[in-house]
Protein backbone atom coordinates (compact mmCIF):
# COMPACT_ATOMS: atom_id res chain seq x y z
CA UNK A 1 0.00 0.00 0.00
CA UNK A 2 1.20 3.47 -0.90
CA UNK A 3 2.10 5.79 2.03
CA UNK A 4 0.07 9.19 1.29
CA UNK A 5 -0.14 12.20 3.02
CA UNK A 6 -3.41 14.47 1.75
CA UNK A 7 -3.51 18.29 2.02
CA UNK A 8 -5.84 18.40 4.15
CA UNK A 9 -3.92 16.23 6.80
CA UNK A 10 -3.40 16.58 10.35
CA UNK A 11 -3.93 19.75 12.13
CA UNK A 12 -2.95 21.90 14.94
CA UNK A 13 -3.91 22.49 18.58
CA UNK A 14 -4.01 25.80 17.33
CA UNK A 15 -7.69 24.82 14.62
CA UNK A 16 -8.64 27.84 13.27
CA UNK A 17 -11.83 27.05 10.37
CA UNK A 18 -10.98 25.46 7.16
CA UNK A 19 -11.55 26.61 3.89
CA UNK A 20 -12.01 23.23 2.27
CA UNK A 21 -15.51 22.67 1.67
CA UNK A 22 -14.89 18.80 2.25
CA UNK A 23 -14.72 19.79 6.07
CA UNK A 24 -17.69 22.15 5.95
CA UNK A 25 -19.69 19.20 4.45
CA UNK A 26 -18.57 17.15 6.94
CA UNK A 27 -19.30 19.82 9.34
CA UNK A 28 -23.03 20.25 8.34
CA UNK A 29 -23.75 16.71 8.13
CA UNK A 30 -22.54 15.99 11.51
CA UNK A 31 -24.49 18.91 13.21
CA UNK A 32 -27.94 17.41 11.43
CA UNK A 33 -27.20 14.11 12.57
CA UNK A 34 -26.86 14.89 16.06
CA UNK A 35 -30.19 17.46 15.77
CA UNK A 36 -32.28 14.25 14.34
CA UNK A 37 -31.95 12.88 17.63
CA UNK A 38 -32.01 9.37 17.70
CA UNK A 39 -31.56 7.92 21.32
CA UNK A 40 -31.88 4.35 21.45
CA UNK A 41 -33.16 3.86 24.73
CA UNK A 42 -33.09 -0.38 24.59
CA UNK A 43 -36.55 -0.53 24.19
CA UNK A 44 -38.69 -1.26 20.16
CA UNK A 45 -39.76 1.68 19.73
CA UNK A 46 -36.86 4.12 20.33
CA UNK A 47 -34.06 5.21 18.11
CA UNK A 48 -35.88 5.93 14.99
CA UNK A 49 -32.89 5.64 13.22
CA UNK A 50 -35.05 6.76 9.55
CA UNK A 51 -34.43 10.24 10.52
CA UNK A 52 -30.69 10.07 10.30
CA UNK A 53 -31.13 7.53 7.17
CA UNK A 54 -33.11 10.07 5.49
CA UNK A 55 -30.68 12.88 5.80
CA UNK A 56 -28.19 10.44 4.49
CA UNK A 57 -30.00 9.77 1.68
CA UNK A 58 -30.59 13.25 0.67
CA UNK A 59 -27.11 14.02 0.93
CA UNK A 60 -26.14 11.63 -1.10
CA UNK A 61 -29.19 12.68 -3.57
CA UNK A 62 -28.03 13.21 -7.46
CA UNK A 63 -24.77 11.66 -6.83
CA UNK A 64 -23.97 9.41 -9.75
CA UNK A 65 -22.33 5.97 -9.52
CA UNK A 66 -23.64 4.62 -6.18
CA UNK A 67 -27.02 1.77 -5.05
CA UNK A 68 -28.68 2.81 -1.93
CA UNK A 69 -30.30 0.10 0.06
CA UNK A 70 -32.38 0.55 2.76
CA UNK A 71 -33.32 -1.90 5.66
CA UNK A 72 -36.22 -1.67 8.22
CA UNK A 73 -36.88 -4.81 10.17
CA UNK A 74 -38.94 -2.80 12.41
CA UNK A 75 -40.73 0.97 12.39
CA UNK A 76 -38.68 3.19 12.42
CA UNK A 77 -35.58 1.07 12.55
CA UNK A 78 -33.67 2.19 9.05
CA UNK A 79 -30.28 0.86 8.42
CA UNK A 80 -28.55 2.21 5.26
CA UNK A 81 -26.08 0.68 3.08
CA UNK A 82 -24.66 2.71 0.20
CA UNK A 83 -22.25 1.30 -2.59
CA UNK A 84 -19.85 2.77 -4.76
CA UNK A 85 -19.03 -0.01 -7.54
CA UNK A 86 -14.88 -0.78 -8.07
CA UNK A 87 -14.03 -0.64 -11.22
CA UNK A 88 -11.93 -3.57 -11.19
CA UNK A 89 -12.11 -5.93 -7.86
CA UNK A 90 -10.13 -8.11 -8.58
CA UNK A 91 -7.25 -5.61 -8.32
CA UNK A 92 -8.19 -4.00 -5.44
CA UNK A 93 -9.99 -5.58 -2.34
CA UNK A 94 -13.59 -3.78 -0.98
CA UNK A 95 -13.87 -1.62 1.82
CA UNK A 96 -16.78 -1.07 4.27
CA UNK A 97 -17.24 1.74 6.30
CA UNK A 98 -19.20 0.37 9.04
CA UNK A 99 -21.36 3.42 11.09
CA UNK A 100 -24.33 3.33 13.37
CA UNK A 101 -26.67 6.03 13.12
CA UNK A 102 -28.06 5.62 17.10
CA UNK A 103 -26.70 7.97 20.12
CA UNK A 104 -27.44 7.12 23.50
CA UNK A 105 -30.10 8.90 26.13
CA UNK A 106 -28.76 11.98 27.82
CA UNK A 107 -29.52 13.15 31.74
CA UNK A 108 -30.17 17.05 30.85
CA UNK A 109 -29.99 17.87 33.90
CA UNK A 110 -26.11 17.28 33.72
CA UNK A 111 -25.57 18.91 31.12
CA UNK A 112 -24.38 22.75 30.55
CA UNK A 113 -25.08 22.34 26.91
CA UNK A 114 -28.01 21.96 24.65
CA UNK A 115 -27.41 17.93 23.86
CA UNK A 116 -29.22 17.81 20.49
CA UNK A 117 -28.25 21.31 18.64
CA UNK A 118 -24.78 20.59 17.47
CA UNK A 119 -23.43 23.38 19.30
CA UNK A 120 -19.66 24.65 18.33
CA UNK A 121 -17.71 26.98 21.25
CA UNK A 122 -14.18 27.11 21.44
CA UNK A 123 -13.17 24.69 18.73
CA UNK A 124 -15.55 22.26 19.99
CA UNK A 125 -18.20 21.10 18.31
CA UNK A 126 -21.28 19.62 21.96
CA UNK A 127 -23.78 17.13 21.64
CA UNK A 128 -24.31 13.36 22.40
CA UNK A 129 -23.27 11.40 19.34
CA UNK A 130 -20.56 13.83 18.40
CA UNK A 131 -17.58 11.45 19.43
CA UNK A 132 -20.01 8.32 19.37
CA UNK A 133 -19.66 7.93 16.95
CA UNK A 134 -21.67 10.56 14.49
CA UNK A 135 -18.45 12.66 13.89
CA UNK A 136 -17.03 9.68 12.04
CA UNK A 137 -20.42 8.18 10.38
CA UNK A 138 -20.72 12.37 8.68
CA UNK A 139 -16.70 11.52 8.09
CA UNK A 140 -17.02 8.22 6.57
CA UNK A 141 -20.22 9.49 4.18
CA UNK A 142 -18.37 12.74 2.73
CA UNK A 143 -15.31 10.37 2.06
CA UNK A 144 -17.73 7.81 -0.16
CA UNK A 145 -19.64 10.45 -2.19
CA UNK A 146 -16.05 12.20 -3.21
CA UNK A 147 -15.13 8.12 -4.21
CA UNK A 148 -18.34 8.40 -6.44
CA UNK A 149 -17.99 11.54 -7.40
CA UNK A 150 -14.20 10.94 -8.44
CA UNK A 151 -14.41 7.26 -9.89
CA UNK A 152 -11.95 5.31 -11.14
CA UNK A 153 -11.87 3.50 -7.29
CA UNK A 154 -10.67 -0.29 -8.17
CA UNK A 155 -11.72 -1.97 -5.27
CA UNK A 156 -15.80 -1.29 -4.35
CA UNK A 157 -16.49 0.73 -1.14
CA UNK A 158 -19.58 0.61 0.91
CA UNK A 159 -20.81 3.01 3.53
CA UNK A 160 -23.03 1.13 6.01
CA UNK A 161 -24.99 3.60 8.47
CA UNK A 162 -26.65 0.75 10.55
CA UNK A 163 -29.30 1.51 13.19
CA UNK A 164 -29.40 0.12 16.67
CA UNK A 165 -25.78 -0.54 17.45
CA UNK A 166 -25.93 0.96 21.27
CA UNK A 167 -28.61 -2.01 22.17
CA UNK A 168 -25.76 -4.42 20.46
CA UNK A 169 -27.10 -4.46 16.83
CA UNK A 170 -30.19 -6.89 16.85
CA UNK A 171 -32.25 -4.12 14.35
CA UNK A 172 -28.71 -3.04 13.16
CA UNK A 173 -25.85 -4.92 12.22
CA UNK A 174 -26.74 -8.32 13.98
CA UNK A 175 -29.85 -8.30 12.04
CA UNK A 176 -27.77 -7.43 9.04
CA UNK A 177 -25.79 -10.46 9.28
CA UNK A 178 -28.32 -12.81 9.76
CA UNK A 179 -31.05 -11.57 6.98
CA UNK A 180 -28.98 -10.08 4.56
CA UNK A 181 -25.59 -10.84 4.82
CA UNK A 182 -24.44 -10.39 1.12
CA UNK A 183 -25.65 -6.60 1.47
CA UNK A 184 -22.28 -5.59 1.43
CA UNK A 185 -19.15 -6.75 1.96
CA UNK A 186 -17.83 -8.04 5.59
CA UNK A 187 -14.71 -8.30 4.40
CA UNK A 188 -12.53 -5.74 5.13
CA UNK A 189 -13.99 -3.22 7.66
CA UNK A 190 -13.45 0.24 9.39
CA UNK A 191 -15.39 1.65 12.34
CA UNK A 192 -15.23 2.91 15.98
CA UNK A 193 -13.13 4.44 17.16
CA UNK A 194 -9.17 4.35 17.37
CA UNK A 195 -6.54 7.01 17.02
CA UNK A 196 -6.26 8.35 20.15
CA UNK A 197 -3.09 8.78 21.71
CA UNK A 198 -0.74 7.14 24.62
CA UNK A 199 1.82 9.79 26.26
CA UNK A 200 5.16 7.38 27.28
CA UNK A 201 6.80 8.65 30.12
CA UNK A 202 10.06 9.30 27.90
CA UNK A 203 7.81 11.69 25.90
CA UNK A 204 6.97 9.24 23.19
CA UNK A 205 3.64 9.18 21.34
CA UNK A 206 1.61 6.02 20.49
CA UNK A 207 -1.70 6.20 18.61
CA UNK A 208 -4.48 3.45 19.40
CA UNK A 209 -5.85 1.12 16.52
CA UNK A 210 -8.81 -0.95 17.80
CA UNK A 211 -8.34 -4.94 16.26
CA UNK A 212 -10.74 -6.55 18.75
CA UNK A 213 -12.77 -6.25 21.41
CA UNK A 214 -13.90 -8.32 24.60
CA UNK A 215 -17.00 -10.91 24.40
CA UNK A 216 -20.32 -11.13 26.60
CA UNK A 217 -20.63 -14.21 28.88
CA UNK A 218 -23.73 -12.42 30.81
CA UNK A 219 -24.49 -15.13 33.87
CA UNK A 220 -27.11 -15.28 36.18
CA UNK A 221 -26.20 -16.84 39.54
CA UNK A 222 -29.63 -18.32 41.81
CA UNK A 223 -29.59 -19.58 44.94
CA UNK A 224 -32.44 -21.19 47.37
CA UNK A 225 -33.50 -20.96 50.97
CA UNK A 226 -36.30 -21.48 52.99
CA UNK A 227 -39.46 -19.61 53.18
CA UNK A 228 -41.04 -18.01 55.66
CA UNK A 229 -42.52 -15.27 57.89
CA UNK A 230 -40.43 -12.21 58.50
CA UNK A 231 -40.76 -12.55 62.29
CA UNK A 232 -39.45 -15.73 62.77
CA UNK A 233 -36.02 -15.92 60.89
CA UNK A 234 -34.48 -18.39 63.73
CA UNK A 235 -33.17 -21.23 62.43
CA UNK A 236 -33.76 -20.78 58.81
CA UNK A 237 -31.78 -21.08 55.25
CA UNK A 238 -31.73 -17.57 54.05
CA UNK A 239 -31.62 -16.91 50.72
CA UNK A 240 -30.10 -13.58 51.22
CA UNK A 241 -27.24 -14.86 53.17
CA UNK A 242 -26.40 -17.17 50.63
CA UNK A 243 -26.47 -14.48 47.89
CA UNK A 244 -24.37 -12.09 49.61
CA UNK A 245 -21.59 -14.47 50.15
CA UNK A 246 -21.67 -15.01 46.62
CA UNK A 247 -21.09 -11.97 45.96
CA UNK A 248 -18.36 -11.40 48.40
CA UNK A 249 -16.24 -14.46 46.98
CA UNK A 250 -17.01 -13.27 43.23
CA UNK A 251 -15.59 -9.51 44.55
CA UNK A 252 -12.62 -11.51 45.58
CA UNK A 253 -12.26 -13.45 42.47
CA UNK A 254 -8.82 -12.59 40.77
CA UNK A 255 -8.83 -14.17 37.14
CA UNK A 256 -5.47 -14.98 35.63
CA UNK A 257 -4.06 -11.62 33.37
CA UNK A 258 -3.61 -12.74 29.89
CA UNK A 259 -0.41 -13.41 28.35
CA UNK A 260 -0.28 -11.73 24.86
CA UNK A 261 0.83 -9.96 22.59
CA UNK A 262 -2.03 -7.00 22.70
CA UNK A 263 -1.37 -6.46 26.33
CA UNK A 264 2.31 -6.08 25.81
CA UNK A 265 2.41 -3.92 23.48
CA UNK A 266 -0.45 -1.51 25.16
CA UNK A 267 2.25 -1.68 28.35
CA UNK A 268 5.24 -0.62 26.37
CA UNK A 269 3.36 2.37 25.15
CA UNK A 270 3.67 3.83 28.52
CA UNK A 271 7.70 3.43 28.62
CA UNK A 272 7.74 2.63 31.91
CA UNK A 273 11.09 0.98 33.64
CA UNK A 274 11.36 -2.75 33.46
CA UNK A 275 10.30 -3.41 37.45
CA UNK A 276 6.96 -0.97 36.47
CA UNK A 277 6.57 -2.84 32.98
CA UNK A 278 6.78 -6.08 34.58
CA UNK A 279 4.72 -5.22 37.45
CA UNK A 280 1.62 -3.95 35.04
CA UNK A 281 1.91 -6.85 33.34
CA UNK A 282 0.84 -9.41 35.96
CA UNK A 283 -1.14 -7.15 36.93
CA UNK A 284 0.19 -6.07 40.12
CA UNK A 285 0.21 -2.40 39.40
CA UNK A 286 -2.70 -1.00 37.54
CA UNK A 287 -2.36 2.64 39.07
CA UNK A 288 1.07 3.02 37.18
CA UNK A 289 -1.80 3.36 34.10
CA UNK A 290 -2.90 6.52 35.31
CA UNK A 291 -5.94 7.85 34.21
CA UNK A 292 -6.06 4.28 32.01
CA UNK A 293 -5.80 1.73 35.02
CA UNK A 294 -9.31 0.78 34.96
CA UNK A 295 -8.97 0.04 31.02
CA UNK A 296 -5.88 -1.48 31.52
CA UNK A 297 -7.59 -3.88 34.08
CA UNK A 298 -10.41 -4.71 31.41
CA UNK A 299 -8.34 -5.71 28.81
CA UNK A 300 -6.03 -7.42 30.96
CA UNK A 301 -8.14 -10.30 32.02
CA UNK A 302 -11.67 -11.55 32.27
CA UNK A 303 -13.69 -8.80 34.03
CA UNK A 304 -16.77 -9.77 36.59
CA UNK A 305 -18.92 -6.95 37.31
CA UNK A 306 -21.97 -7.46 39.67
CA UNK A 307 -24.74 -5.35 38.41
CA UNK A 308 -28.27 -6.76 39.52
CA UNK A 309 -29.07 -8.56 42.73
CA UNK A 310 -33.12 -9.31 43.39
CA UNK A 311 -34.39 -11.31 46.20
CA UNK A 312 -38.01 -10.80 47.83
CA UNK A 313 -41.23 -9.09 47.14
CA UNK A 314 -42.86 -8.09 50.37
CA UNK A 315 -40.62 -6.75 53.70
CA UNK A 316 -42.62 -9.36 56.34
CA UNK A 317 -41.84 -12.60 54.04
CA UNK A 318 -38.46 -14.44 54.33
CA UNK A 319 -37.82 -14.85 50.29
CA UNK A 320 -36.79 -18.33 49.45
CA UNK A 321 -34.95 -17.63 46.27
CA UNK A 322 -31.93 -14.60 45.75
CA UNK A 323 -30.13 -13.98 42.26
CA UNK A 324 -27.48 -12.04 41.34
CA UNK A 325 -26.59 -10.88 37.93
CA UNK A 326 -23.16 -10.44 36.78
CA UNK A 327 -21.57 -8.71 33.21
CA UNK A 328 -18.57 -11.10 32.58
CA UNK A 329 -16.28 -10.52 29.14
CA UNK A 330 -13.73 -12.19 28.00
CA UNK A 331 -10.75 -11.88 26.00
CA UNK A 332 -10.12 -13.42 23.08
CA UNK A 333 -9.61 -17.14 23.18
CA UNK A 334 -11.46 -17.53 26.84
CA UNK A 335 -14.59 -19.96 26.32
CA UNK A 336 -18.21 -19.92 27.72
CA UNK A 337 -16.49 -23.15 29.75
CA UNK A 338 -13.68 -21.15 31.17
CA UNK A 339 -16.04 -18.56 32.76
CA UNK A 340 -17.74 -21.30 34.35
CA UNK A 341 -14.45 -23.13 35.78
CA UNK A 342 -13.48 -19.31 37.07
CA UNK A 343 -17.09 -19.13 38.77
CA UNK A 344 -16.96 -22.18 40.61
CA UNK A 345 -13.19 -21.88 41.72
CA UNK A 346 -14.56 -18.50 43.31
CA UNK A 347 -17.81 -19.74 44.68
CA UNK A 348 -16.08 -23.22 46.07
CA UNK A 349 -18.96 -26.01 46.84
CA UNK A 350 -20.36 -25.14 50.49
CA UNK A 351 -23.19 -23.34 48.84
CA UNK A 352 -25.66 -24.67 46.30
CA UNK A 353 -26.45 -22.37 43.06
CA UNK A 354 -27.04 -22.05 39.64
CA UNK A 355 -25.64 -20.71 36.79
CA UNK A 356 -27.81 -19.31 34.02
CA UNK A 357 -26.35 -18.46 30.80
CA UNK A 358 -27.44 -14.84 29.20
CA UNK A 359 -26.25 -13.38 26.22
CA UNK A 360 -22.99 -15.24 25.39
CA UNK A 361 -20.94 -14.20 22.68
CA UNK A 362 -17.15 -14.78 21.87
CA UNK A 363 -14.53 -12.22 21.79
CA UNK A 364 -13.13 -11.36 18.34
CA UNK A 365 -9.78 -10.30 17.34
CA UNK A 366 -8.69 -9.29 13.64
CA UNK A 367 -4.81 -9.73 12.70
CA UNK A 368 -2.10 -6.71 12.40
CA UNK A 369 -0.39 -8.90 9.62
CA UNK A 370 -3.52 -7.71 7.16
CA UNK A 371 -3.35 -5.08 4.16
CA UNK A 372 -6.01 -3.17 5.93
CA UNK A 373 -4.45 -2.62 9.36
CA UNK A 374 -1.00 -1.61 7.06
CA UNK A 375 -2.72 0.96 5.36
CA UNK A 376 -4.26 2.31 8.55
CA UNK A 377 -0.74 2.39 10.14
CA UNK A 378 0.79 4.03 7.00
CA UNK A 379 -2.12 6.85 7.48
CA UNK A 380 -1.08 7.28 11.36
CA UNK A 381 2.30 7.38 10.71
CA UNK A 382 2.07 10.25 8.15
CA UNK A 383 0.37 12.01 10.50
CA UNK A 384 2.91 11.63 13.17
CA UNK A 385 6.02 10.84 11.95
CA UNK A 386 7.27 10.16 15.20
CA UNK A 387 4.51 8.10 16.98
CA UNK A 388 4.32 4.08 17.42
CA UNK A 389 1.14 2.46 16.14
CA UNK A 390 -0.81 -0.08 18.94
CA UNK A 391 -3.30 -2.45 18.45
CA UNK A 392 -5.49 -2.89 21.28
CA UNK A 393 -9.12 -4.14 22.25
CA UNK A 394 -12.18 -2.52 22.93
CA UNK A 395 -13.37 -3.31 26.06
CA UNK A 396 -17.14 -2.83 25.24
CA UNK A 397 -18.55 -3.78 22.39
CA UNK A 398 -19.05 -2.67 18.46
CA UNK A 399 -20.41 -3.61 15.33
CA UNK A 400 -17.32 -4.24 14.12
CA UNK A 401 -17.81 -7.69 15.48
CA UNK A 402 -19.97 -9.30 13.25
CA UNK A 403 -17.32 -8.98 10.22
CA UNK A 404 -14.89 -10.80 12.26
CA UNK A 405 -17.58 -13.34 13.21
CA UNK A 406 -18.12 -13.38 9.26
CA UNK A 407 -14.67 -13.86 8.38
CA UNK A 408 -13.60 -10.84 7.76
CA UNK A 409 -11.40 -8.17 9.71
CA UNK A 410 -12.73 -5.36 11.55
CA UNK A 411 -10.56 -1.68 12.88
CA UNK A 412 -11.46 1.25 14.70
CA UNK A 413 -10.21 4.26 12.99
CA UNK A 414 -10.04 7.72 13.18
CA UNK A 415 -7.81 10.17 13.75
CA UNK A 416 -7.29 12.70 16.67
CA UNK A 417 -4.96 15.55 17.62
CA UNK A 418 -2.01 13.84 19.78
CA UNK A 419 -3.29 16.12 22.79
CA UNK A 420 -6.61 13.95 22.88
CA UNK A 421 -5.43 10.79 24.92
CA UNK A 422 -6.54 7.41 24.96
CA UNK A 423 -8.38 8.19 28.63
CA UNK A 424 -9.89 10.96 27.44
CA UNK A 425 -11.97 9.63 24.57
CA UNK A 426 -12.92 7.03 27.14
CA UNK A 427 -14.43 10.03 29.17
CA UNK A 428 -16.03 11.12 26.52
CA UNK A 429 -18.14 7.85 25.69
CA UNK A 430 -21.57 8.27 26.97
CA UNK A 431 -20.69 11.53 29.16
CA UNK A 432 -22.32 15.20 29.82
CA UNK A 433 -21.67 17.56 27.37
CA UNK A 434 -20.37 15.00 25.23
CA UNK A 435 -18.41 16.99 22.33
CA UNK A 436 -15.24 16.70 19.88
CA UNK A 437 -12.61 19.10 18.60
CA UNK A 438 -12.96 20.52 15.45
CA UNK A 439 -9.55 19.74 14.59
CA UNK A 440 -10.28 15.80 15.12
CA UNK A 441 -13.00 16.05 12.86
CA UNK A 442 -11.35 18.08 9.86
CA UNK A 443 -7.85 15.04 10.45
CA UNK A 444 -10.34 11.96 11.00
CA UNK A 445 -11.84 12.95 7.56
CA UNK A 446 -8.38 13.52 6.05
CA UNK A 447 -7.81 10.31 7.47
CA UNK A 448 -10.18 8.39 5.66
CA UNK A 449 -9.59 9.91 2.34
CA UNK A 450 -5.66 8.97 2.99
CA UNK A 451 -6.92 5.41 3.38
CA UNK A 452 -9.16 5.32 0.86
CA UNK A 453 -6.74 6.70 -1.37
CA UNK A 454 -4.33 3.82 -0.55
CA UNK A 455 -6.75 1.01 -0.22
CA UNK A 456 -9.20 1.69 -3.47
CA UNK A 457 -6.50 2.92 -5.51
CA UNK A 458 -3.31 0.70 -4.75
CA UNK A 459 -2.04 1.29 -8.20
CA UNK A 460 -2.58 5.12 -8.52
CA UNK A 461 -3.29 6.52 -5.46
CA UNK A 462 -2.05 10.36 -6.62
CA UNK A 463 -5.12 9.89 -8.99
CA UNK A 464 -7.57 10.18 -6.11
CA UNK A 465 -5.29 12.54 -4.01
CA UNK A 466 -5.44 14.77 -7.21
CA UNK A 467 -9.33 15.38 -6.84
CA UNK A 468 -8.41 17.63 -4.12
Amino acid sequence: MCRIVLSIGFMTSSHTPSNNPLYHDTLELLIALVQNACVNDFTPGSGQEVRNADTLTEFFADTLGINIQRFEPEPGRVSLVVTVPGTNPQEAEPLTFLAHTDVVPVDKQHWTKPPFEGMIEDGKIYGRGTVDMLFITAAMAVVTREVARKGGNLGTLHFVAVADEEARGGLGAKWLAEHHPDAFSWANCVGETGGSHIHGQDGSDSTIVYVGEKGAAQRRIHVYGDPGHGSAPYGKDLATVKIGEIARRLAAAQPAVIDSDTWRQFVAAFRFDPNNTALVEQGKGYEHLGELAAYGDAISHLTIAQTVLRAGQAINVLPSHAWLELDIRTLPGQSQDYVDSVLDDALGTDIEYTIEHLITEDATISPTDHPLYRAISAVFTDFFPDTTVVPTIAAGGSDLRFARQLGGVGYGFAVHNPERTLGEIHRQLHSHDEHLYLEDLESTLAGYLALVAAFLYPSNPEAFRQHF
